[in-house]
């Protein structure tokens, strides 16, 4: 028994490095000294009192997704609301079953009494990871006017199905958008690697070198969580000028 609670932590431990992209080091550290490695990780990376019971929950999902999409069936089974419903197609889209998700989202949709604001810029990604690009452009379309679009992941999302479509001045449009700065430093990363794709090299190192300068005053968790964004703008920026 205890030998699965030690590896369904290390399997925690190296999912969150992972998706905070962490440094890897963090990785040999939790597989080599997988209790020690693992209890120094959560301390000092994850651990404070009000995550707690997320992380015991994200723990139990990582070892076992189906049981989160159980449990989550089960509450939607007992009580169809939309909110029941948009957790599900969330869950869903977190472990990349995007059918699924694409059809508890459009059901969803069906609730005129809700603001879709929210399950369209879901609904959009799931389409966009399932290659139906005009689907994407489709949505965003309902959406494109709101307040909350603008400088959205949603309207990044846009601008990648446009250039897939090969509209790639709308596409430039869209992702320049995202060009904020102290934000969207992987989406920036993306942006500067079209533009040199599309031979605006000089604009391309612009942006890398916006997002190295300003990684020099990250939060330390900001640093942690883009560490490896930093590394790969400075090593794309080392390429264009040698």
């Amino acid at each position: 028994m205890h030998y699965f609670l030690i590896i369904a932590l290390q399997a925690y431990c190296i999912y969150h490095v992972l998706k905070y992209r962490r440094p890897y080091y963090w990785i040999l550290l939790i597989l080599f000294l997988p209790v020690l490695g693992s209890a120094i990780y959560l301390i000092t990376q994850i651990y404070n009192r009000p995550n707690v019971n997320r992380i015991q929950e994200e723990i139990v999902s990582i070892v076992n997704p189906a049981k989160k999409i159980k449990d989550l069936q089960k509450r939607l089974d007992f009580s169809d609301t939309y909110q029941n419903r948009v957790d599900l197609a969330d869950a869903y889209l977190d472990i990349k079953q995007y059918d699924q998700a694409i059809n508890h989202y459009l059901k969803a949709l069906e609730d005129k009494a809700q603001n879709g604001f929210y399950v369209i810029t879901m609904l959009v990604e799931a389409y966009y990871y399932t290659e139906k690009y005009q689907e994407v452009i489709d949505y965003t379309d309902k959406i494109k006017n709101e307040h909350d679009f603008k400088k959205s992941r949603a309207q990044f999302i846009l601008g990648l199905a446009q250039e897939k479509l090969g509209d790639f001045k709308a596409a430039e449009s869209n992702l320049r958008n995202i060009d904020v700065r102290y934000s969207f430093y992987d989406e920036r990363l993306v942006l500067a690697k079209f533009l040199i794709t599309h031979n605006k090299t000089e604009d391309a190192i612009d942006i890398l070198e916006e997002i190295i300068l300003e990684s020099q005053n990250m939060t330390d968790t900001n640093r942690r969580l883009y560490w490896e964004t930093v590394q790969d703008a400075k090593k794309i920026l080392s390429e264009i000028k040698d």
